[in-house]
């Protein structure tokens, strides 16, 4: 069942997913060349204690998974999603994405983003264009959170965008619904097509995470049973953001204004 939020309930997501961009935005800053996924796992609990919340991840175990032993996500290169923090050393030009929730007043918040690591210009244009579509085709499926609108009209916005560019799209994760549980109906697949699936309305606050491939769609997982990777070794790319549906349009509940 879809569960539409009051405006009380949306007033507790917004703070949820401020919270989330600030420790995103913290965690992004301090990502340089010789820190360890580990190291960043650590910060990104001492701001959760700090600001009394409760993290999303840890522990959290879907499907007889093992639970989740961090806080944030840290993939790196060809790691799509869900990458575990340890020793690894975090190394200049690596493409590292950062995945994170939190939980405030009984909400979660849920939001990614990915990042050339170290000097700018040492950056391939290739994976460059890979970030870049990666974020255009996120806000493409924002674009289409409209009430009236169906959710095959995000999915297929984000798809097109992704594969105008020569990239492909993961179709085995989707983004989702998101409000007292982390993952909520509906499922938000980054693939669809248009004028199909449940119509939007008011109130509905989804999660939207495309995950593009520079090679294959394919997947391979990991001996951890949480890693995910691209089965060809190619680079791999992820935004997310919580996004409220209201009746002007969609609004940003994990975006800090003059950032992604």
């Amino acid at each position: 069942m879809i569960y539409l939020k009051s405006s009380e309930e949306l007033q507790r997501m917004r703070e949820a997913g401020r919270h989330v961009a600030e420790i995103l935005l913290t965690l992004r800053e301090h990502a340089k060349p010789g820190v360890t996924t580990a190291e960043l796992n650590q910060l990104a609990a001492r701001e959760i204690r700090a600001r009394s919340l409760e993290s999303s991840f840890l522990g959290y175990a879907p499907g007889g998974a093992p639970p989740y032993p961090a806080v944030v996500c840290t993939s790196i290169n060809d790691e799509i999603v869900h990458g575990i923090p340890g020793d690894r050393v975090v190394e200049e030009g690596d493409l590292l994405k950062l995945d994170f929730g939190a939980v405030h007043g009984g909400f979660h918040g849920d939001s990614a983003c990915a990042m050339p690591v170290g000097d700018p210009g040492r950056v391939s244009p290739r994976v460059r264009e890979l970030v870049d579509v990666t974020l255009r085709s996120l806000y493409a499926g924002i674009e289409k959170l409209a009430p009236g609108n169906r959710l095959g009209d995000v999915s297929h916005a984000v798809q097109s965008a992704v594969e105008a560019a020569g990239f492909s799209v993961v179709k085995q994760f989707v983004g989702h619904g998101i409000g007292r549980r982390m993952h909520e109906e509906p499922q938000v697949p980054n693939f669809g097509r248009s004028g199909k699936g449940p119509r939007l309305r008011a109130g509905m606050v989804v999660a939207i995470e495309p995950m593009v491939n520079m090679g294959s769609e394919e997947v391979e997982m990991r001996p951890d049973r949480w890693t995910a990777a691209t089965a060809d070794g190619e680079l791999s790319c992820h935004f997310e953001h919580t996004v409220a549906i209201t009746e002007h349009g969609p609004e940003i509940l994990t975006r800090i204004p003059g950032s992604h």
